[in-house]
Order: C-alpha cells, then sequence, then structure tokens
C-alpha cells in the first residue's frame, strides 16, 4: 500500500503524517509513507488544498486533518480493496 501526505510543511501536514503513521501502526498492515512537499507534485496529482492524504492513488482528504480512525478506516478499506484485485 501506498500512502501519499502531501503538504509544504505546515503544522496542520506534520500533524497528518504523525496521524497516517500512528494508523499504520495502529492497523499493523504494510504501508510506505511518502511526504510530498513540492507544489509541482501536489498539482500534478490535483491535489488544491492540504493536507491531503492519497492511499492508492485515491485522494482520501484534503484541506483538513483526518482523525486517525477515519485513516485507519482507509487503511483497512484500501487493503481489503487489494486482497480483491
Amino acid at each position: 500500500m501506498e500512502i501519499k501526505v502531501f503538504g509544504p510543511g505546515c503544522s496542520r501536514c506534520t500533524e497528518t503524517e504523525n496521524i497516517v503513521r500512528a494508523a499504520i501502526q495502529e492497523t499493523g498492515l504494510p504501508a510506505r509513507v511518502e511526504k510530498i512537499t513540492d507544489l509541482k507534485a501536489m498539482m500534478a496529482h490535483g491535489i488544491l488544498s492540504t493536507p491531503a492524504v492519497v492511499i492508492d492513488q485515491r485522494i482520501l482528504c484534503a484541506g483538513r486533518v483526518p482523525s486517525r480512525t477515519e485513516v485507519c478506516g482507509w487503511i483497512t478499506e484500501s487493503a481489503r480493496q487489494a486482497e480483491k484485485k
């Protein structure tokens, strides 16, 4: 599973990255997290507001800090979807 956290490095973006990493630990599912701060890369992915979370190329959150519970749900659902493929 590939998770990307988009943001320029502000406190909300850092908080989002920390929440994503905590959710990965909580679920125990394998995932790779990449923090993207480059504005051109954000635009290329269609990210218009930050922080944003993308899991397996699906934008699941943009412009707000998600809760750990939300992120755990996204990770679990993405793992289920991957198993079906």
